[in-house]
């Protein structure tokens, strides 16, 4: 649903179709999921139209071009909204987060005491996608629900199953039995076609409003999004060629609709960038274009399979180019590690093969240098992921043109289906250090929380949510948080540990504390300066080796 000094230029990843930032434990995704309403979803709140202003000539704004405009958007929503569903789901005691003040429970769902409540009640948004049943959603909506229950615009509710899912895309296919002439599939656009700067309107069900409508536009394109949350340190997927809109989203909208300005789908509204988990301006929509790849498969198997090379690496940056004797202007995709016995490894590709230490950062270099795959060129991490997504598929051969001590050499690879589990990585022939492991999940102090915890507005750091079991955190006495509060509309807990500094170094956010343990290394000692109960303390932890 994580951005000082101390922040590692980029992140290593292993690629397949995609590779994903994964931080360690401790911190958390660039991208807040937009989940359930335990507070992780997209919304896009309304744009009030602004009155007529005077042309640079000094005559008014034509008054009809606002009412066309209004004409359209109320257009839009008609065609649209039939399209569009909320989803509630009940899901397991592990996942547990209350709903907010005044959120009607899930119907069949006995009432049960909070203090021995055995589920979680989370909302999210999904659009029917033919005339069968199938509804889209993301994933992290629906990822362990034991119950879906769909509720249409015209207010018909059903129960829904799940068909399929895929985590590294983060979508999922559930149906419903209802008639061919009760669903209203969406038109889908050829998403490739989306610029900056076009109209961008969301439809869903923000904080389980069913229905809201709001409005941007795009406002970047081509970023890269963790296809998950999962913290545990371990290499993760990213999803690549995400559309980026201004268009205000928020906790419900996680698998609503982004459309075009003719109300076609261009995208699944799935994440947020907010200090908060609610709209701060920056939403992320999974393009049209992988729903329209993944989405059949789902439908046929359950599952999708996805092209994997197997490697982790950086993008190269000048820094990073000059320490390993290369012209600091060079672009490419740098070799980090590679899977052991995974298609790249085969193939012979190279790891880095040493250590340098850059901006206070132990990076690994030495590696190839990917500079381009089947002719096309490779200026960073993301183009490597995004032509891997969108132009290879399982036991297909790609042709890397590679930078080896010096020289351009070609390597031919045959691809194969991503691994479910864990991969071992490896560098040749020294390992890159293991990445150090704290063992909390946490979220940057706001004025809004550091208020309901008794502490000054302005107080900075990274709040504990989270001390996870038999982690070096636990050891050293570190507390969670447990008490629950609803912050804009969202449910989270408060009241643990303030992480304010490490070993006499500001802290922040979570990715600068991140990036400081990570400079640490496991099996090294750190003291952490901790707000408790607003007293300030000393704790001394070791720091070890992430599982």
């Amino acid at each position: 649903m994580q951005k000082n000094k101390l922040v590692v230029p980029v992140l290593l990843v292993v690629i397949a179709m995609v590779a994903s930032a994964c931080s360690s434990t401790l911190a958390a995704l660039p991208a807040t999921t937009a989940n359930d309403v335990q507070g992780n979803l997209v919304e896009v709140s309304q744009v009030e139209a602004r009155p007529a202003e005077a042309s640079p000539a000094g005559s008014p704004v034509e008054p009809g071009l606002l009412a066309a405009y209004e004409d359209t958007l109320t257009s839009i929503y008609e065609q649209v909204n039939p399209s569009v569903v909320n989803i509630r789901v009940v899901g397991a005691e592990s996942a547990v987060v209350s709903l907010p003040e005044g959120m009607p429970s899930i119907p069949g769902l006995p009432e049960v005491p909070q203090s021995q409540e055995p589920y979680s009640q989370s909302l999210g948004s999904g659009f029917v996608w033919d005339k069968q049943g199938y509804i889209i959603t993301n994933n992290h909506v629906v990822e362990g629900a034991q119950k879906i229950e769909v509720t249409f615009s015209n207010d018909t509710v059903v129960n829904a199953e799940l068909v399929g899912n895929d985590p590294d895309s983060d979508l999922a296919v559930i149906k419903v039995d209802l008639s061919p002439d009760e669903l209203q599939p969406i038109q889908i656009a050829d998403s490739d076609l989306v610029r900056v700067g076009q109209l961008a309107i969301a439809i869903g069900n923000p904080f389980g409003l069913e229905g809201t409508m709001t409005v941007g536009i795009v406002s970047a394109l081509g970023r890269s999004l963790p296809a998950s949350e999962d913290l545990t340190g371990g290499p993760v997927y990213s999803i690549p060629d995400v559309i980026q809109t201004d268009a205000p989203i928020n906790p419900g909208n996680s698998g609503g609709v982004l459309i075009n300005a003719s109300g076609e789908l261009i995208g699944v509204t799935s994440a947020i960038e907010s200090p908060v988990r609610a709209n701060a301006g920056i939403g992320f929509v999974i393009p049209a274009s992988i729903v329209e790849r993944v989405v059949p498969q789902l439908i046929e198997n359950g599952t999708f399979a996805h092209p994997y090379l197997g490697i982790t690496g950086i993008s190269l940056y000048p820094d990073l180019a000059e320490s390993m004797d290369l012209d600091k202007d060079q672009k490419g995709a740098l070799v980090a590690g590679v899977v052991q016995d995974g298609p790249a490894d085969k193939a012979g590709l190279r790891g880095s093969d040493r250590q340098e230490t850059i901006d206070g950062i132990d990076m690994a270099v030495g590696g190839d240098v990917i500079l381009a795959i089947d002719g096309n060129p490779v200026n960073d991490m993301d183009d490597l992921i995004a032509y891997l997504s969108e132009n290879t598929a399982v036991d297909q051969e790609v042709t890397l043109r590679v930078l080896r001590d010096g020289k351009e050499v070609e390597i031919n690879v045959t691809l194969e289906a991503r691994p479910t589990g864990n991969v071992e990585v490896a560098t040749s022939p020294l390992p890159v250090q293991g990445r150090a492991w704290l063992g909390i999940l946490g979220m940057p102090l706001s004025p809004e929380i550091a208020g309901l915890m008794n502490l000054p507005e302005d107080q900075t750091g990274v709040l504990v949510l989270e001390v996870q079991a038999d982690s070096p955190a636990l050891e050293a006495g570190l507390i969670g948080s447990d008490e629950a509060v609803t912050v804009n509309g969202e449910s989270i807990n408060i009241g643990g540990d303030v992480v304010t500094k490490a070993d006499g170094n500001a802290v922040t956010d979570v990715q600068q504390l991140a990036a400081y343990l990570q400079e640490v290394g496991p099996g090294n000692a750190v003291t952490l300066t901790i707000l408790r109960d607003g007293k300030t303390i000393s704790v001394d932890v070791v720091l070890g080796q992430q599982p």
